[in-house]
């Protein structure tokens, strides 16, 4: 990019100083040539703008503002629009507030349901993350606030989070933990990306020139600045080398560091220019981007309380809910309907302009029902829960669970709260189960329970959403952005979390949620993509055609049912036969369809090439193997109504043949393989020949003639084969290419 017209007026002090904060918040300007600088604050889920007393981890308090759902709840929605208004929301009381950027949103994979930070990132899948985040973003700049894409990257738990090395595969990384980054750079590109406090293969992301150089802006197109998360700068030197812009907070270390580097020559003028430049842009994006706004704290409101509707999810229902408006006296119990949890600690903590909660709402809602409430869970509240027709616990994790700073150690709600509802087993009426968290809990007492509603962290409105989908005033709408496991130890990261506080081994590669639980056919609590509503849909008449390698699938849903509601179809792809080990299927595309009774949608999808390749470590980029891919259409991973399978082209696959390759690889080159056949076919006794063309005559010979290395082969002294030929072969197809050479 070129550089900013005023870095040649700088000195190499102030260019120093512009690559480090100024303050907790605020980004260094040049005094002498009238350039002031910059706030940013927390976020992502709402506007934590704080004065004195500033910290990172939300110990203190802030400005009040709107406390939207965290990234868990919101990405049950599948609704980018949804996403796009709240961005909106956000940048109208960042502008309000006088923040020009917004740290967030993160789109971290969720590795492990026990990540503490979990609550603050979208999904397990990522095209979910990035298609959310990248809304999210856009929604945010379209309205003059940058947005800052974080943690990137692979920072998937918060212990020992500012020192362990993620040791992960470049495929995983491409497969799994990149996507939703680059998602987010292609569609919406961030004004600032984050790096994450973790190494990545022993390198800090900090410092780490191939994440923030190679990948981030020569393969991606990355046009912003990158920033470290607070505190996350090992060597300051090494970091502007690396294509770390800014450091931040303030740093009394960091500029004196960066010049001893450029006296010495350890680091490149030309970086430091390129670092400043970006931060004297920024600082420019900014100020063009200011003007007057006026916070609207009701609208705000409403559209928490609807953002609060769409994310919850109807995990089961047997006839439990909507509640009637009239009947017999529901029983309440639990202190969440009165105190909720809406958000979780750390650097997201939100002060909301107000709060709701769900047994007022719900009062307010069914005002021809008596409601009794019970905040505890003692005796008292099992004795009248167990004779009431209807009863409605209020369960979840408590504050100290859910935090950045550190981990789960349990995925269990509290005990008292599972022997409470495990008390309610031998009842007379109707159980309804409202969970209050930010990622998922084990679920013992779903086999006796009518309904289970999961409310997520369901920010300031979520209390009034509850009472609007429990009264059946709206259909739940929510899907599950990430699985709910039966037991901790079926999770992918079980054997290999937290790591040993030096190192953590992704051992399970990239297969992580539903992409683990299904390939290894393990049994979940309720599976990726799941969710109820008060209607039923029909799925219909799927029609794929291929276009190049990608497709497009079109097909109908119908509301077969009796309520007004909202299908999410998810459209995954299948890939059954390939070269290397994939998913059983994989998250390509979604789409969602309001539907009256009885109405029917025709509803179309792109999947791209990309949603057909894999990161193939020779190739050394996305391939697309020929050969027949599924397209499948359902309501969640597991629940699949429609599929087609197709028939790709593909894409060639460079040859990496050597001596030592097996005689399986040779014989299926293209070039070489049908000489070879021929050669083999032609060996003394024709024994080759014969298990070529039929291996099951004998397996076990056939097997062990493959997987011999070629230039072994012809050790084997029972068959005569031609080894001068053999040898030609292999000379010919491992000879170096001539390389052109420019003349002069």
């Amino acid at each position: 990019m070129p550089l900013h017209p005023l870095i040649t007026e700088l000195t190499d002090a102030e260019k120093a100083a512009l690559c480090t904060g100024a303050g907790f918040w605020d980004l260094t300007g040049v005094p002498r040539l009238g350039i002031d600088g910059i706030t940013v604050a927390d976020g992502p889920h709402g506007l934590r703008r704080q004065d004195d007393d500033a910290d990172h981890l939300g110990t203190t308090d802030s400005r009040p503002a709107t406390c939207f759902p965290t990234a868990s709840g919101l990405a049950s929605s599948f609704d980018p629009e949804l996403l796009a208004r709240i961005g909106a929301a956000l940048a109208i009381e960042a502008r309000a507030a006088g923040v020009a950027v917004l740290l967030g949103p993160g789109v971290n994979m969720k590795r492990s349901p026990l990540c503490g930070r979990n609550f603050e990132y979208f999904s397990e899948d990522p095209y979910l993350a990035g298609e959310l985040g990248a809304a999210m973003v856009r929604g945010l700049q379209d309205n003059g606030i940058g947005a800052s894409l974080k943690h990137f990257a692979a920072n998937n738990q918060e212990h020992s989070r500012m020192t362990v090395s993620a040791e992960v595969d470049e495929r995983a990384l491409r497969e799994i933990y990149l996507p939703a980054f680059e998602t987010v750079v292609r569609k919406a590109q961030p004004w600032t990306v984050m790096c994450s406090y973790n190494r990545l293969n022993g390198t800090y992301a900090a410092e780490h020139r191939w994440l923030l150089t190679e990948v981030l802006r020569e393969e991606w197109g990355f046009q912003g600045l990158v920033v470290s998360d607070w505190f996350a700068v090992n060597d300051r030197a090494a970091g502007v080398s690396a294509g770390l812009d800014l450091e931040m907070p303030a740093s009394s270390d960091g500029p004196a560091r960066v010049l001893a580097a450029l006296e010495s020559g350890e680091l490149d003028r030309a970086d430091l220019d390129l670092a400043a430049s970006r931060v004297l842009t920024l600082i420019d994006r900014a100020r063009a981007s200011e003007g007057p706004a006026v916070v609207d704290t009701d609208a705000h409101h409403e559209l928490a309380r609807e953002a609060a509707r769409r994310s919850a999810v109807l995990l089961q229902n047997a006839g439990a809910l909507p509640l009637a408006g009239i009947g017999a006296p529901i029983v309440v119990c639990g202190a969440f309907a009165v105190t909720p949890r809406y958000q979780g600690a750390g650097s997201s903590r939100v002060v909301p302009t107000r709060l709701d909660n769900a047994l007022d709402a719900l009062r307010a809602a069914l005002p021809d029902r008596r409601i009794d409430y019970f905040a505890d869970y003692d005796q008292a509240a099992a004795a009248a829960a167990t004779e009431a027709a209807e009863v409605i616990v209020f369960a979840g994790l408590p504050d100290s669970a859910e935090s950045e700073g550190y981990d789960r150690s349990v995925i269990d709600l509290p005990a008292e709260q599972l022997e409470f509802l495990d008390a309610l087993r031998q009842r007379r009426g109707r159980l309804t189960v409202v969970l209050q968290a930010g990622s998922p809990v084990t679920l013992p007492f779903a086999d006796h329970a009518d309904a289970i509603l999961f409310a997520w962290l369901g920010g300031q409105a979520g209390g009034t959403a509850i009472a609007d989908l429990l009264s059946g005033a709206h259909s739940p709408a929510g899907k599950l952005a990430e699985t709910i496991p039966m037991d901790l130890r079926h999770t992918p990261a079980h054997t290999a979390f937290p790591g040993d506080g030096d190192t953590v081994e992704y051992r399970e590669g990239i297969f992580i949620g539903y992409r683990w639980y299904e390939t290894r056919g393990l049994p979940v609590a309720f599976p990726f993509g799941h969710g109820l509503t008060y209607t039923t849909f029909a799925y219909s008449d799927l029609v794929v055609t291929v276009e190049g390698n990608g497709a497009t699938a079109e097909f109908t849903i119908t509301n077969t049912g009796e309520y007004p509601a909202t299908e999410v179809a998810q459209i995954y792809v299948a890939d059954p036969e390939s070269d290397l080990a994939r998913p059983v299927h994989e998250l390509k595309g979604f789409v969602r369809a309001e539907l009256d009774p009885g109405e029917s949608r025709r509803l179309r999808v792109e999947l791209d090439r990309r949603a057909f390749a894999y990161w193939h470590p020779r190739k050394g980029s996305w391939h697309v193997e020929a050969g027949e891919f599924v397209v499948q259409v359902g309501a969640s991973s597991t629940d699949i109504r429609v599929m087609q399978t197709i028939r790709l082209d593909g894409e060639t696959l460079p040859s990496r043949l050597t001596p030592t390759s097996s005689t399986g690889a040779w014989l299926a080159d293209p070039v070489h393989g049908p000489t070879l056949r021929d050669i083999l076919g032609r060996a003394s006794g024709g024994l080759a020949g014969v298990l070529l063309d039929n291996p099951e005559l004998d397996f076990g010979r056939y097997s062990m003639l493959v997987g011999t290395p070629l230039n072994r082969l012809c050790r084997i002294d029972a068959v005569d084969f031609d080894v001068d030929a053999i040898n030609d072969i292999i000379t010919t197809a491992t000879a170096p290419v001539p390389q052109a050479h420019a003349a002069g």
